[in-house]
């Protein structure tokens, strides 16, 4: 009995190991409601009077806005739906950078189909989306 209550608890520390790294760093609940969201859903660019959120409810379909931070501190909102693309529709994952002050969004990576647009693409694609 000595031998299995050893036995028992060589076992216990991995699994307690294995518990704690898979709590801290496995997959999180998506947030799909704070300030960076709003923020990002109500800019808009290139002067344009419409926002982002106006400009891709019109377009797409089955959306949904997801916030993440990177492991590098950056703020990332991503737009996800079927977008029309090449008179087609297609899975699209949009990504808006945003500055720790809320006052300025970039466009981060852009994914068609899980494919990555190249940047001049990329710009062309939500300029056109935008603009609709």
């Amino acid at each position: 009995m000595g031998k299995l209550s050893k036995r028992n608890i060589l076992w216990i520390v991995p699994i307690g190991i294995l518990a704690t790294f898979w709590y801290f760093y496995g997959p999180q609940k998506e947030i799909t409601d704070n300030e960076y969201i709003t923020y990002v859903k109500n800019y808009s660019f290139e002067n344009s009077s419409k926002t982002l959120e106006s400009s891709f409810t019109k377009a797409c379909e089955n959306s949904n806005w997801v916030y993440f931070e990177t492991q590098k501190g950056q703020d990332v909102v991503e737009f996800k739906g079927e977008c029309p693309v090449n008179n087609k529709v297609a899975k699209v994952n949009a990504q808006f950078l945003v500055d720790r002050d809320m006052t300025n969004v970039r466009y981060g990576a852009v994914l068609i189909d899980n494919k990555m647009l190249e940047e001049a693409e990329r710009d062309k694609y939500l300029l056109a989306l935008v603009s609709k």
